[in-house]
């Protein structure tokens, strides 16, 4: 086990990656940048730097300065969290030349699964079926024409590196395919330093289920349940849960669950998978279960599965990171139980899910019960949330018996939850845990942002 980790992280992630490296007697240190010298995550390390400015650009994303923050305060690991430098190849293959483990899956492995493009190729290498789409990059409009002739319409237009919703445009017909693909171009550009792009068939109104799995040098690779994704708004989530309730309308439910593991397990043994990560799939209307991508990091609802599983993911990870391979409590773990998780924002749900920074003054959290109730969480009252990063302030997760139990305990515990003045996403987050179709487990990922437009009907 490593003696030091830095965290390459900010706010709830390294706070709660900080928490398990205590309690396994791992020494820490923070990184922060000027916005974020007074945070939570600052003080649930050993030690913590200044780094830079308040923007990720001059801090966070500075990779070469967290390396030397690394050596000097004598770590001998970089654990990245999720975002930021995560998944960057080069990050990691830099961390592993300055002598230090990297805490995540292999430089190889992020490079692969951080081209969508070559993703869609392992997975089809692998016997796994993805949507009709092109598996080299668009160049240009006529390109695009005659791919969408091939594929059909309503298409999506991707990033290749993107992520996060970031480079994705829904197109209708030829004549919004120009607009599109200059849009997905520039912001993956901007966003990436990668303007390719690819078309795939649009799938709509779909379900977003995910795997989550875990892999160790030894060739062991797990998958540890699924967990359902589709509430959202501009493709990022808002509320997961585990199991998913898609299964439950087919007769053979749990032999689709089966076979979504094996999917995702076949994806992950193509590359001899190290470390945690998640594969995604949309489930179409028949259906259908087509791969989407593969999230090489640990994932914001990781919680969820720890709920079920009773696993430390962070501990598995500094676990594999060392060279040890999964313990057996991992390799034969069992779920039981139901969790859901709701993201708290710092946004506004009527103005289209606009962020809103602002100051907590007043803050109150509902009475956490061991196996029952989490929060995780960065903020405390007198904390400032700013507008240089994302708007996550906290996630609430509950696990119950059955689903009807999770998501009372869940709803109960949002309602007892008080963040003032800032602007938050709370109320919202009630009405779709109250909603009939969501009770019900019958939402696809458009439900979030038609719930908020009147549209959507009780099923």
């Amino acid at each position: 086990m490593f003696k030091k980790v830095l965290i390459a992280n900010r706010g709830e992630i390294a706070a709660r990656i900080a928490r398990t490296c205590e309690r396994l007697g791992v020494a820490t240190v923070a990184v922060y940048s000027d916005a974020d010298k007074d945070t939570l995550h600052v003080q649930a390390c050993t030690e913590a730097v200044h780094i830079g400015g308040s923007p990720v650009r001059e801090s966070y994303l500075n990779a070469e300065k967290i390396i030397e923050v690394a050596k000097q305060t004598e770590c001998d690991a970089i654990h990245p969290g999720y975002g930021l430098l995560s998944e960057r190849a080069s990050f990691a293959q830099a961390v592993i030349d300055a002598g230090l483990a990297f805490i995540g899956p292999t430089p190889e492995t992020l490079a692969l699964f951080g081209d969508k493009m070559r993703a869609r190729q392992i997975a089809q290498q692998a016997g796994v079926r993805v949507s009709p789409g092109t598996d080299e990059p668009v160049a240009d409009l006529a390109a695009a024409r005659a791919a969408a002739e091939r594929i059909g319409f309503p298409l999506i237009v991707k990033a290749a590196a993107g992520g996060g919703g970031i480079g994705m445009e829904t197109v209708e017909d030829e004549d919004e395919l120009e607009k599109a693909l200059k849009t997905c171009m520039s912001r993956g550009e901007a966003a990436f330093g990668d303007a390719r792009i690819y078309l795939e068939h649009y799938i709509a109104r779909p379900r977003h289920i995910e795997v989550q799995i875990f892999g160790d040098s030894q060739g062991e690779i797990v998958a540890l349940g699924e967990r359902e994704c589709s509430v959202q708004r501009r493709h990022q989530k808002l509320i997961e849960e585990s199991p998913s309730p898609a299964f439950l309308r087919f007769a053979n439910g749990q032999m689709r669950r089966e076979a979504l593991a094996d999917a995702a397990l076949s994806v992950a043994r193509e590359v001899g998978y190290q470390g945690a990560g998640t594969v995604e799939f949309i489930m179409d209307a028949d259906g259908q279960m087509h791969f989407l991508e593969l999230n090489a990091r640990l994932q914001v609802e990781h919680g969820v599965t720890e709920m079920c599983t009773g696993l430390d993911l962070v501990e598995l990870q500094l676990i594999v990171a060392s060279g040890s391979p999964l313990p057996r409590e991992a390799t034969q773990a069992e779920a039981s139980g139901h969790a859901m998780e709701a993201r708290i924002c710092a946004e506004d749900p009527k103005k289209n899910f606009f962020p809103q920074p602002g100051d907590v003054e007043t803050l109150r959290w509902p009475s956490v019960t061991a196996g029952a109730l989490r929060v995780d969480t960065a903020i405390a009252a007198g904390s400032k949330v700013t507008p240089f990063y994302d708007s996550l302030v906290a996630k609430v997760i509950a696990k119950g018996p059955s689903r009807h139990r999770a998501l009372l305990t869940l709803d109960r515990a949002l309602a007892e939850t008080i963040i003032a003045p800032l602007t938050t996403n709370l109320e919202f987050l009630r009405e779709v845990l109250a909603h009939e179709a969501f009770r019900a487990g019958q939402y696809d990922t458009t439900f979030a942002e038609r719930l908020l437009a009147g549209t959507e009907e009780p099923r």
